[in-house]
Protein backbone atom coordinates (compact mmCIF):
# COMPACT_ATOMS: atom_id res chain seq x y z
CA UNK A 1 0.00 0.00 0.00
CA UNK A 2 1.46 3.51 -0.88
CA UNK A 3 1.65 6.21 1.76
CA UNK A 4 0.02 9.10 -0.26
CA UNK A 5 1.21 12.64 0.78
CA UNK A 6 -0.76 15.44 1.32
CA UNK A 7 -0.82 19.48 0.29
CA UNK A 8 -2.09 21.76 2.52
CA UNK A 9 -5.16 23.90 2.01
CA UNK A 10 -5.74 27.84 2.88
CA UNK A 11 -8.06 26.37 5.34
CA UNK A 12 -5.39 24.14 6.90
CA UNK A 13 -6.90 21.20 6.12
CA UNK A 14 -4.74 18.51 4.46
CA UNK A 15 -5.85 17.47 0.77
CA UNK A 16 -4.01 14.06 -0.35
CA UNK A 17 -1.76 14.99 -3.53
CA UNK A 18 -3.61 11.54 -5.30
CA UNK A 19 -7.18 10.68 -5.32
CA UNK A 20 -9.80 8.45 -7.00
CA UNK A 21 -11.71 10.22 -9.88
CA UNK A 22 -15.12 8.54 -10.17
CA UNK A 23 -16.51 10.22 -13.29
CA UNK A 24 -18.56 7.69 -15.72
CA UNK A 25 -18.08 4.95 -12.93
CA UNK A 26 -22.34 4.24 -13.29
CA UNK A 27 -21.69 0.51 -13.89
CA UNK A 28 -23.10 -2.14 -11.61
CA UNK A 29 -21.34 -2.17 -8.73
CA UNK A 30 -18.60 -0.29 -10.70
CA UNK A 31 -18.02 2.94 -8.38
CA UNK A 32 -18.01 0.82 -4.59
CA UNK A 33 -15.66 -1.72 -6.68
CA UNK A 34 -13.16 0.98 -7.76
CA UNK A 35 -13.39 2.86 -4.06
CA UNK A 36 -12.73 -0.25 -2.39
CA UNK A 37 -9.50 -1.19 -4.53
CA UNK A 38 -8.32 2.42 -4.09
CA UNK A 39 -8.76 2.69 -0.49
CA UNK A 40 -6.61 -0.71 0.15
CA UNK A 41 -3.74 1.03 -2.22
CA UNK A 42 -3.80 3.65 0.15
CA UNK A 43 -5.62 6.21 -1.63
CA UNK A 44 -7.93 8.65 0.84
CA UNK A 45 -9.21 11.33 -1.71
CA UNK A 46 -12.69 10.64 -3.41
CA UNK A 47 -13.97 12.78 -6.12
CA UNK A 48 -17.42 12.52 -6.91
CA UNK A 49 -20.46 15.41 -8.49
CA UNK A 50 -23.98 15.07 -8.70
CA UNK A 51 -23.73 15.06 -12.82
CA UNK A 52 -21.61 11.70 -12.26
CA UNK A 53 -24.81 10.08 -11.01
CA UNK A 54 -22.89 8.16 -8.67
CA UNK A 55 -22.71 9.79 -5.26
CA UNK A 56 -25.07 6.76 -3.50
CA UNK A 57 -22.81 4.17 -4.78
CA UNK A 58 -19.65 6.51 -3.48
CA UNK A 59 -21.84 6.32 -0.47
CA UNK A 60 -22.49 2.97 -0.11
CA UNK A 61 -18.37 2.26 -0.85
CA UNK A 62 -17.42 4.77 2.31
CA UNK A 63 -20.42 2.85 4.73
CA UNK A 64 -18.58 -0.45 3.63
CA UNK A 65 -14.85 0.27 3.95
CA UNK A 66 -12.86 0.16 6.87
CA UNK A 67 -11.12 3.27 7.02
CA UNK A 68 -12.65 5.84 9.22
CA UNK A 69 -13.94 8.60 8.02
CA UNK A 70 -12.29 11.38 9.36
CA UNK A 71 -8.98 9.92 7.40
CA UNK A 72 -11.27 10.05 4.13
CA UNK A 73 -11.42 13.21 1.99
CA UNK A 74 -14.50 13.26 0.14
CA UNK A 75 -15.28 16.05 -3.20
CA UNK A 76 -18.79 16.39 -4.70
CA UNK A 77 -19.25 19.58 -6.65
CA UNK A 78 -22.94 22.13 -7.63
CA UNK A 79 -24.29 21.32 -10.91
CA UNK A 80 -25.34 24.05 -13.40
CA UNK A 81 -28.86 23.35 -13.36
CA UNK A 82 -28.62 24.23 -9.75
CA UNK A 83 -26.89 27.25 -9.80
CA UNK A 84 -29.24 28.62 -12.86
CA UNK A 85 -32.31 28.33 -10.42
CA UNK A 86 -30.48 29.89 -7.39
CA UNK A 87 -30.84 26.17 -5.35
CA UNK A 88 -27.77 25.40 -4.52
CA UNK A 89 -27.92 25.08 -0.73
CA UNK A 90 -30.82 22.20 -2.03
CA UNK A 91 -28.49 20.53 -4.30
CA UNK A 92 -25.62 20.38 -1.73
CA UNK A 93 -28.43 18.91 0.78
CA UNK A 94 -29.34 16.20 -1.76
CA UNK A 95 -25.75 15.40 -2.36
CA UNK A 96 -24.51 14.62 1.00
CA UNK A 97 -27.93 12.74 1.32
CA UNK A 98 -26.73 10.58 -1.54
CA UNK A 99 -23.33 10.09 0.42
CA UNK A 100 -24.90 9.29 3.57
CA UNK A 101 -22.91 12.00 5.27
CA UNK A 102 -23.02 14.84 7.86
CA UNK A 103 -20.09 16.70 5.78
CA UNK A 104 -18.11 16.67 2.88
CA UNK A 105 -14.07 17.92 2.82
CA UNK A 106 -14.43 19.96 -0.18
CA UNK A 107 -17.79 21.28 -2.27
CA UNK A 108 -16.83 22.72 -5.47
CA UNK A 109 -18.78 25.09 -8.28
CA UNK A 110 -18.33 22.74 -11.12
CA UNK A 111 -18.66 25.42 -13.78
CA UNK A 112 -18.26 28.48 -13.65
CA UNK A 113 -21.78 29.57 -15.02
CA UNK A 114 -22.23 33.41 -16.61
CA UNK A 115 -24.11 35.66 -14.46
CA UNK A 116 -24.82 32.74 -11.47
CA UNK A 117 -21.20 31.93 -10.32
CA UNK A 118 -20.75 35.09 -8.46
CA UNK A 119 -23.89 34.24 -6.66
CA UNK A 120 -23.17 30.74 -6.69
CA UNK A 121 -20.44 31.37 -4.55
CA UNK A 122 -22.04 33.23 -1.94
CA UNK A 123 -23.98 30.31 -1.19
CA UNK A 124 -20.91 28.30 -1.11
CA UNK A 125 -19.41 30.61 1.81
CA UNK A 126 -22.45 30.07 3.68
CA UNK A 127 -22.25 26.26 3.46
CA UNK A 128 -18.87 26.51 4.62
CA UNK A 129 -19.82 28.50 7.80
CA UNK A 130 -22.09 26.05 8.47
CA UNK A 131 -19.65 23.29 8.99
CA UNK A 132 -21.00 20.88 6.34
CA UNK A 133 -18.01 21.65 4.27
CA UNK A 134 -14.33 21.74 5.56
CA UNK A 135 -13.35 23.68 2.41
CA UNK A 136 -15.01 25.11 -0.19
CA UNK A 137 -13.50 25.78 -4.14
CA UNK A 138 -14.02 26.14 -7.79
CA UNK A 139 -13.24 23.68 -10.84
CA UNK A 140 -13.08 25.02 -14.53
CA UNK A 141 -12.14 28.69 -13.47
CA UNK A 142 -9.68 30.50 -15.47
CA UNK A 143 -8.05 33.83 -14.39
CA UNK A 144 -10.72 36.01 -15.19
CA UNK A 145 -13.27 33.90 -13.24
CA UNK A 146 -11.08 34.17 -10.19
CA UNK A 147 -10.40 38.47 -10.59
CA UNK A 148 -14.04 38.64 -10.62
CA UNK A 149 -14.71 36.44 -7.48
CA UNK A 150 -12.29 38.51 -5.53
CA UNK A 151 -13.94 41.28 -5.89
CA UNK A 152 -17.08 40.32 -4.37
CA UNK A 153 -15.92 37.77 -1.80
CA UNK A 154 -12.43 37.68 0.85
CA UNK A 155 -13.15 34.23 1.22
CA UNK A 156 -10.06 32.78 -1.47
CA UNK A 157 -10.99 29.46 -2.79
CA UNK A 158 -8.96 26.51 -1.26
CA UNK A 159 -9.06 24.52 -4.87
CA UNK A 160 -9.23 25.13 -8.66
CA UNK A 161 -9.93 22.29 -10.24
CA UNK A 162 -8.58 22.71 -13.99
CA UNK A 163 -7.66 19.93 -16.72
CA UNK A 164 -3.97 19.30 -16.49
CA UNK A 165 -1.56 17.31 -17.74
CA UNK A 166 1.48 17.28 -19.96
CA UNK A 167 -0.53 17.97 -23.00
CA UNK A 168 -2.36 20.99 -21.40
CA UNK A 169 0.11 22.41 -19.42
CA UNK A 170 -1.63 25.41 -17.64
CA UNK A 171 1.25 27.11 -16.08
CA UNK A 172 -0.14 30.40 -15.53
CA UNK A 173 -3.31 29.55 -14.04
CA UNK A 174 -1.61 27.39 -12.04
CA UNK A 175 1.17 30.02 -10.49
CA UNK A 176 -1.79 32.18 -10.94
CA UNK A 177 -3.56 30.24 -8.18
CA UNK A 178 -0.71 28.84 -6.42
CA UNK A 179 0.61 32.74 -5.68
CA UNK A 180 -3.02 33.15 -3.93
CA UNK A 181 -3.17 29.96 -1.72
CA UNK A 182 -5.37 28.25 -4.20
CA UNK A 183 -4.23 24.34 -4.38
CA UNK A 184 -4.12 23.63 -8.40
CA UNK A 185 -6.07 19.53 -8.72
CA UNK A 186 -5.73 18.29 -12.12
CA UNK A 187 -8.68 16.45 -13.59
CA UNK A 188 -8.00 13.87 -16.78
CA UNK A 189 -4.39 13.94 -15.53
CA UNK A 190 -4.24 11.06 -17.83
CA UNK A 191 -5.89 12.95 -21.25
CA UNK A 192 -7.11 9.57 -21.53
CA UNK A 193 -4.09 7.87 -22.77
CA UNK A 194 -3.12 10.83 -25.14
CA UNK A 195 0.04 10.82 -23.99
CA UNK A 196 1.14 7.82 -23.52
CA UNK A 197 2.23 6.85 -27.12
CA UNK A 198 5.17 9.91 -26.40
CA UNK A 199 8.41 9.25 -26.78
CA UNK A 200 9.82 11.90 -24.30
CA UNK A 201 7.42 9.70 -21.43
CA UNK A 202 8.59 6.19 -22.76
CA UNK A 203 12.31 7.14 -22.05
CA UNK A 204 11.88 9.06 -18.94
CA UNK A 205 9.88 6.18 -17.89
CA UNK A 206 12.38 3.46 -19.15
CA UNK A 207 15.48 5.19 -16.74
CA UNK A 208 12.72 4.64 -13.54
CA UNK A 209 10.79 1.55 -14.42
CA UNK A 210 8.09 3.37 -14.44
CA UNK A 211 5.02 3.57 -17.41
CA UNK A 212 4.02 6.98 -18.96
CA UNK A 213 1.24 7.38 -16.81
CA UNK A 214 3.15 7.34 -13.89
CA UNK A 215 5.41 9.90 -15.20
CA UNK A 216 3.11 12.03 -16.44
CA UNK A 217 1.40 11.95 -12.84
CA UNK A 218 4.52 12.22 -11.41
CA UNK A 219 5.16 15.23 -13.07
CA UNK A 220 1.93 17.01 -11.99
CA UNK A 221 2.43 16.07 -8.39
CA UNK A 222 6.26 17.29 -8.33
CA UNK A 223 4.97 20.22 -9.11
CA UNK A 224 2.29 20.62 -6.02
CA UNK A 225 -0.66 19.64 -8.40
CA UNK A 226 -3.14 16.93 -6.95
CA UNK A 227 -4.38 14.73 -8.95
CA UNK A 228 -7.25 12.64 -9.31
CA UNK A 229 -6.94 10.12 -12.02
CA UNK A 230 -10.07 7.77 -13.00
CA UNK A 231 -9.88 4.29 -13.05
CA UNK A 232 -11.67 1.54 -12.59
CA UNK A 233 -9.10 -1.22 -13.34
CA UNK A 234 -7.34 -2.26 -9.75
CA UNK A 235 -4.19 -2.81 -11.81
CA UNK A 236 -4.46 0.86 -12.92
CA UNK A 237 -5.54 1.96 -9.62
CA UNK A 238 -2.61 0.16 -7.82
CA UNK A 239 -0.23 1.63 -10.75
CA UNK A 240 -1.20 5.00 -10.62
CA UNK A 241 -0.59 5.56 -6.63
CA UNK A 242 3.06 3.88 -7.58
CA UNK A 243 4.86 7.79 -8.24
CA UNK A 244 5.94 8.61 -4.61
CA UNK A 245 9.17 6.37 -4.49
CA UNK A 246 11.52 8.51 -7.15
CA UNK A 247 11.57 11.87 -8.33
CA UNK A 248 12.25 13.20 -11.94
CA UNK A 249 14.78 15.69 -12.39
CA UNK A 250 14.25 19.19 -13.25
CA UNK A 251 16.03 18.90 -16.72
CA UNK A 252 13.28 15.71 -17.23
CA UNK A 253 10.24 18.29 -15.42
CA UNK A 254 11.41 20.70 -18.34
CA UNK A 255 11.30 18.59 -20.72
CA UNK A 256 7.40 16.99 -20.28
CA UNK A 257 6.65 20.92 -19.90
CA UNK A 258 7.90 21.16 -23.35
CA UNK A 259 5.25 18.59 -24.56
CA UNK A 260 2.32 21.15 -24.33
CA UNK A 261 -0.11 20.92 -27.35
CA UNK A 262 -3.28 23.01 -25.60
CA UNK A 263 -5.03 19.53 -26.01
CA UNK A 264 -8.17 19.38 -23.88
CA UNK A 265 -9.58 14.87 -23.23
CA UNK A 266 -12.95 16.86 -21.66
CA UNK A 267 -15.28 19.08 -23.38
CA UNK A 268 -17.29 21.88 -22.20
CA UNK A 269 -20.60 21.01 -21.60
CA UNK A 270 -23.12 21.51 -24.05
CA UNK A 271 -25.05 24.33 -21.82
CA UNK A 272 -22.37 26.22 -21.64
CA UNK A 273 -21.21 26.18 -25.09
Amino acid sequence: MSVIPSLTLNTQDKMPLLGLGVYKSTGPNEVESAISHALESGYRLIDTASVYKNEEGVGRAIKAASVPREELFITTKVWNTAQRIGNVDGAFERSLERLALDYVDLYLVHWPVPGCYLETWHMLEKIYASGRAKAIGVSNFEIQNLEELFQVSGIVPAVNQIEYHPLLNQSELCKYCQDRGIAVQAYAPLARGAYFSKDTLLQIGKKYGKNPAQIGLRWMVQKGISVIPKSSQPEHIQSNSEIFDFELTDIEMMAIDALDEKFRSSGVPEDLR
